[in-house]
């Protein structure tokens, strides 16, 4: 698989409040309008200049804070395709992968793209290309791929279900 998208770049300890504020946890739940409000406190552009396809690449420790998915789902109907980080907070990481939306570890990267730039995420060569550069990244557990390849947690359980 290749993804092939424009760098949103963030620094260390992105906490979930940044990614999808605390303060429409309890009144926005449609997911198009989470999108319209994903990064604004840390971003304000981000929502009106996101493409489907674009990625985020941080630094270490993204999606601290608190577990709420919201923080994902704002991300991934913005229309990102997947996140990179040196680091993630264990939950965060996990709910990308539950909702479909790749998390790759990735030490170095962030260090050397700037916003706009654009990288190439390969997941079979485990690599992310972008000018000259060359990131190697350890490859998702096959489980995690099979979920991913899904489209999430939900739809890769319910194929087992139908398997039997």
């Amino acid at each position: 698989m290749l993804i092939k998208g424009r760098v949103w770049k963030y620094g260390d300890n992105v906490n979930t409040d940044q990614i999808f504020p605390g303060k429409y946890t309890y009144t926005i739940t449609d997911p198009v309008e989470m999108a319209a409000h994903a990064m604004e406190d840390i971003d304000p552009e981000f929502a009106k200049g996101v493409r489907k396809g674009d990625i985020v690449v941080a630094g270490r420790n993204f999606g601290c804070g608190s577990s709420r998915e919201q923080a994902v789902t704002a991300l991934k109907y913005a229309g990102i395709a997947a996140v990179v980080a040196e680091s993630f907070a264990r939950i965060y990481y996990r709910n990308l992968i539950n909702s479909g939306l790749p998390a790759i570890i990735c030490p170095g990267v962030s260090k050397e793209v700037v916003k706009g730039d654009e990288i190439v995420i390969d997941f079979n060569e485990g690599t992310i290309k972008f000018k000259d550069r060359v990131f190697v990244f350890p490859p998702l557990l096959p489980k995690m791929q099979e979920i991913l390849q899904a489209g999430g947690l939900i739809p890769y359980i319910k194929a087992q279900l139908k398997k039997g």
